[in-house]
C-alpha cells in the first residue's frame, strides 16, 4: 500500500484507507471482518464519525482495531452543533468511549455549523493540548473557509480537507484542490465511486474507458477508479467495503500504477467541469 505524508502532520498515511459512513446497516460481524482485512492489507487509515448511525460506526470500528490500534490512522468527527469550545471536548470523550480508545490521529468538524470557527479550533487546540487528538482538520470547507481556518489557527492548519470527490463529481479540482496543494492541506475524497448507481457500465463510453485500463492490468475498474482519485500529492481517497473480499479489492488500488497515457484517457472520459465551482456535498 502506497503511504504519503498527510498534510503538515509528520505522519505517512495509506493514500486508501477504509470509509464507515452506514457500515451499521450491513451485517456487523461481516463490517468488523471487512475492517480488520483492510488493515491485514495496509488501508490503515480508519475514517468514522459521531454522525454515522449515531455512534453505532465508531463502535464497530472499536471492535474492529481492538488489539491494534497503533497500526492505525484513526479519524472521527464532531457534528457542527457540538462544535462549540465545550461542546467539542465532550463529543472528542464520547467518540473516544465508543471507539476504545485514548486518542484521535485526527478529529474533524464534519460541515461548518452556527458555532463561531474561533471557538471550535480553540476546542480542537485543547484537545491537542491534552492529547486525546494529535492534529484536527475539516470536512465540506470551501476555499474561502479554509481561508478563515488558516487566519484563526496559522500556518499548518488544517490538516485536511475532507470533500466529496469521485469520477463524475471533480469540482474540488476548479478551487479546493490548488489551495490545498499550495497550503499543504490533505485532501480527503468520500464517496469514491459516487452515489446514485455506482461507475457506469462497461457499455457505455466511459465505461468501456475503465474497462480496458483495468483489463491490461489485470485489474477491476473499481481499483482503477481509486487509483485515478489518489494521483497527485495531497489525494486520499476512504471507500467503505461491506465485506473482506470488498476490502482486498479495495486495497490492491493502492498498489496499482497508471501511465500518464492512462490517466489523460480517465480525464478525457469524465472531464472536469472547470466551471464548477460550488462545494459538492452529500
Amino acid at each position: 500500500m502506497q503511504e504519503r505524508r498527510f498534510g503538515a502532520t509528520d505522519r505517512e498515511v495509506a493514500v486508501v484507507g477504509q470509509g464507515t459512513w452506514n457500515i451499521e446497516r450491513t451485517d456487523r460481524s461481516l463490517t468488523v471482518a471487512a475492517l480488520r482485512r483492510g488493515l491485514d492489507l495496509g488501508m490503515t487509515h480508519i475514517d468514522s464519525a459521531e454522525m454515522y448511525g449515531s455512534g453505532e460506526a465508531e463502535e464497530l470500528v472499536g471492535r474492529a482495531i481492538a488489539g491494534r490500534r497503533d497500526e492505525v490512522f484513526l479519524v472521527s468527527k464532531v457534528l457542527p452543533t457540538n462544535a462549540s469550545r465545550r461542546g467539542v471536548v465532550a463529543a472528542c470523550g464520547a467518540s473516544l468511549t465508543r471507539l476504545k480508545t485514548d486518542h484521535l490521529d485526527c478529529y474533524l468538524l464534519h460541515w461548518r455549523g452556527a458555532h463561531p470557527l474561533q471557538d471550535t479550533v480553540a476546542g480542537f487546540e485543547q484537545l491537542q493540548q491534552q492529547g486525546m487528538i494529535l492534529a484536527w482538520g475539516v470536512s465540506n470547507f470551501d476555499t474561502h473557509d479554509l481561508e478563515e481556518v488558516r487566519r484563526i489557527a496559522g500556518v499548518g492548519h488544517p490538516a485536511c480537507n475532507q470533500v466529496l470527490y469521485h469520477l463524475e463529481e471533480r469540482a474540488i479540482e476548479n478551487a479546493i484542490l490548488p489551495w490545498c496543494e499550495k497550503h499543504g492541506v490533505a485532501v480527503v475524497g468520500y464517496s469514491p465511486f459516487g452515489h446514485k448507481g455506482g461507475l457506469p457500465g462497461p457499455r457505455t463510453a466511459r465505461g468501456r474507458v475503465l474497462k480496458e485500463i483495468a483489463d491490461a492490468h489485470g485489474a477491476t475498474i473499481h481499483q482503477v477508479a481509486l487509483r485515478f482519485l489518489v494521483r497527485r500529492p495531497p489525494l486520499f481517497t476512504i471507500p467503505k467495503a461491506s465485506n473482506p473480499e470488498h476490502a482486498a479489492e479495495n486495497a490492491r488500488a493502492g498498489e496499482l500504477q497508471l501511465s500518464e497515457a492512462e490517466l489523460a484517457r480517465i480525464d478525457g472520459a469524465f472531464p472536469l467541469d472547470r466551471q464548477a465551482r460550488a462545494l459538492p456535498t452529500l
